[in-house]
């Protein structure tokens, strides 16, 4: 089986990478025509640039929700939803290398997004012009869905349905290989109470994200500082602060992580008589599938729930705890809020329903799975079978849509975590996957 990607392809889509991973478009304040920020649209805005120069047509929304970029013919299309938008860095002292600024070193590439989702993206979209480059025509019309606010509520998605009709069948390249054919349902709420006079915490970054540091003040900071050494966790004293480390991960693999938020709600249960804080220290403290809280959800399908208490504001106003809980296929939204519900209200927490994903189901058998699992299993000669992910892509906006790579079993996942890598000779790959995949899928036979 011939091989259509070259030297050229690889180091195009490398360049490629660099201008878009220059952007930092990681949510902030709407503007005009911008709704997620202007460094939003200006990453969107610079995708499709890249893609037109490639031969693409390009669509960008006038409000600045979403963009698309299409080539080939037919009454048909095949979607390939990416996203443009990207977590924040986090902590910054802990980059080797400036988080939005694309390093090439030792092997591979550096900077936030390039496992998540731009590099998969422009993996995509130079498998599809090596196709174009060696005579391929095709037979449908292959869309590349650029969204904007994966990393938060998909309101691009919701507005792209709006304006625009869906797909026959696609891929979204943002999770791991082989093919990810069902999803769990991805629930996010937010637990709230009274606040504290008496001091204030504030940790994480974002609902989809393990926090890696959670920071106390308050005149009890020795006290405070006593407990956390004596349970062993890793904090730092600075401008009359403590600052908790934890480990970030996505919130998917919360149980591999560390949560900043919780060690610090551990060691403030030994100072502070005060509710929300019982809750995150007493009760769920490093428990990431929620047994202590909602008890065990499992199947033998997808694997555990797992529980991860991303957010956490505490301040004079109210206590604001921000959760996100992926649900195994075989069970519903309702098992797991009622629960939800139940516990929150012994601390005195009121539940607010945040957003919610069903899962997404497609059957093993069809020919969009069999055919992508044909061409994974062809070109890398892996015989695993297709999987169940904890994860949340957009391929669950669309019917007939999975998720297909980027990853292998074999790759680190740096994703929403600092130092963000992703090997070039792995990039490589998954560019030939592509292109095989789509070739079958798309190519005129």
């Amino acid at each position: 089986m011939k091989s259509f990607i070259t030297e050229l392809h690889k180091e195009a889509a490398i360049n490629d990478l660099r201008r878009i991973v220059g952007v930092p478009s990681y949510l902030q304040k709407a503007v005009e025509r911008a709704p997620f920020g202007q460094d939003v649209l200006d990453s969107l805005v610079e995708c499709l640039a890249i893609f037109k120069e490639q031969g693409f047509s390009t669509y960008l929304d006038p409000e600045g929700y979403y963009g698309y970029a299409e080539v080939g013919q037919g009454t048909e299309i095949f979607g390939v939803l990416c996203h443009m938008d990207v977590v924040p860095a986090g902590d910054e002292s802990l980059w080797e290398t400036p988080a939005f600024e694309a390093t090439v070193k030792d092997g591979a590439i550096i900077g936030r997004g390039v496992q998540d989702d731009k590099g998969p993206t422009m993996a995509a979209l130079y498998a599809v012009k090596a196709l174009m480059d060696a005579g391929v025509e095709f037979d449908k019309k292959i869309r590349f869905i650029f969204g904007t606010d994966e990393e938060n509520l998909w309101r691009c998605m919701e507005q792209y349905h709006k304006k625009e009709k869906g797909i026959d069948m696609g891929i979204a390249p943002d999770a791991q290989f082989p093919v990810i054919y069902a999803e769990k349902g991805l629930l996010q709420v937010y637990l709230t109470g009274t606040g504290s006079d008496e001091f204030s915490f504030s940790g994480g970054a974002a609902l989809n994200v393990v926090a890696d540091t959670a920071v106390y003040s308050g005149d009890r900071l020795p006290e405070v500082s006593r407990e956390l050494s004596r349970l062993g966790y890793d904090f730092e004293e600075k401008n009359d602060k403590l600052y908790v480390k934890g480990k970030s991960i996505h919130s998917k693999d919360a149980p591999q992580g560390i949560n900043a938020n919780t060690r610090l709600a551990e060691a403030m249960t030994a100072v502070y008589d005060h509710k929300a804080i019982d809750f995150l220290g007493r009760v769920i403290k490093s428990d990431a599938n929620g047994k202590s809280v909602i008890g065990e959800f499992k199947d033998e399908a997808s694997g555990a729930l797992t529980f991860n208490a991303a957010t956490v504001e505490i301040n004079k106003n109210e206590t604001r705890i921000g959760i996100d809980i992926r649900i195994p296929v075989t069970f519903k939204k309702i098992d797991v809020e009622e629960k939800l519900k139940e516990a929150g209200e012994i601390y005195g927490l009121v539940y607010e329903e945040h957003d919610y994903l069903d899962s997404l189901y497609v059957p093993v058998e069809s020919e969009l799975v069999t055919t992508l699992l044909a061409a994974y299993r062809d070109v890398t000669g892996d015989m695993r079978e297709p999987q169940i992910s904890g994860g949340a892509t957009f391929a669950r906006t669309m019917a007939n849509c999975v998720a297909f790579g980027a990853m292998f079993d074999t790759t680190k996942d740096t994703m929403h975590q600092p130092n963000e890598i992703w090997q070039l000779a792995e990039m490589g790959k998954t560019m030939e996957i592509y292109a095989e995949a789509i070739y079958r899928l798309c190519g005129k036979k």
